[in-house]
C-alpha cells in the first residue's frame, strides 16, 4: 500500500463516527438477528437510583438484572455459558421492562407485569424465586416465614441463599425478605440498594 493510500485509509478511520448512522445500523443489525432467530439473549442498561442495572431478556422473558457491583462484564460472559452466547445489545425489546422500572422506582408501580425467565435457577431455589412476589409491596418478610410460605419451615438457610443468587432483583423483590432479628441480612445489590429499595417502598 502506498502512503497516500494509507494516509486515506488513516484519515477515514480518524474521522468523526456518525451516532445517527451507527444507531440505525444496530437497529437493522438487532432486526436482522431476530428475523434470523440468531438473538438469544437481548440486554440494554438502565440507569436507576441503585446505579445502572443489566436487564437482559430471552424469547421466554427477563432472565437477569445485574447491579454495576455484579460487574456487568461478567454477567454477560456467565449469561453467554449458561444460555446462549448469541447475545445482543437490544434495548426495544426490554422497553416494557424499562418502563416498569421507571415506573417502580417514581412510586408508581407496587408490582411488575413482565414475563420472567427463571431458567437460571433450579429447584429449591427457583421455588422460593417463584413465591417472592407474593410478598407485597412496602411489607418484609423472614427468611423463616419465607421458608414456611414455601412449605419447608426448617429450610431458613437454603431461603437464604436462594434469595442470595436471586438473578432477578427488584423484579423479584427478594430485598424484602430480612434476617429473624429485623437486620437486612445479605443483598446481591449491596446492603445500600437494599436499604434504598426498603426505604422506597416506606415512604
Amino acid at each position: 500500500m502506498n502512503d497516500t493510500r494509507s494516509d486515506e485509509l488513516t484519515d477515514r478511520l480518524q474521522a468523526p463516527v456518525d451516532a445517527e448512522l451507527l444507531g440505525r445500523l444496530h437497529r437493522r443489525l438487532e432486526q436482522r438477528a431476530a428475523d434470523a432467530g440468531l438473538l438469544d439473549v437481548a440486554v440494554t442498561t438502565i440507569g436507576s437510583p441503585v446505579g445502572d442495572l443489566l436487564l437482559a431478556a430471552t424469547p421466554r422473558g427477563l432472565i437477569r438484572v445485574a447491579y454495576a457491583n455484579e460487574d456487568h462484564e461478567r454477567v454477560l460472559e456467565l449469561l453467554a455459558h449458561k444460555v446462549s452466547p448469541r447475545i445482543l445489545r437490544a434495548p426495544k425489546r426490554l422497553d416494557t421492562v424499562a418502563r416498569e422500572l421507571d415506573e417502580y422506582f417514581a412510586k408508581r408501580r407496587r408490582s411488575f407485569d413482565v414475563d420472567l425467565d427463571l431458567s437460571l435457577s433450579r429447584g429449591f431455589r427457583q421455588l422460593v424465586q417463584q413465591h417472592l412476589p407474593e410478598i407485597g409491596y412496602g411489607t418484609t418478610r423472614s427468611y423463616r416465614e419465607v421458608a414456611e410460605l414455601v412449605g419447608n419451615p426448617k429450610a431458613v438457610r437454603a431461603v437464604g441463599t436462594a434469595c442470595a443468587t436471586n438473578p432477578l432483583p427488584v423484579v423479584v423483590p427478594c430485598h424484602r425478605v430480612l434476617r429473624t432479628d429485623g437486620t437486612l441480612g445479605g443483598y446481591i445489590g449491596g446492603l445500600a440498594a437494599k436499604t434504598a429499595l426498603l426505604e422506597l417502598e416506606a415512604a
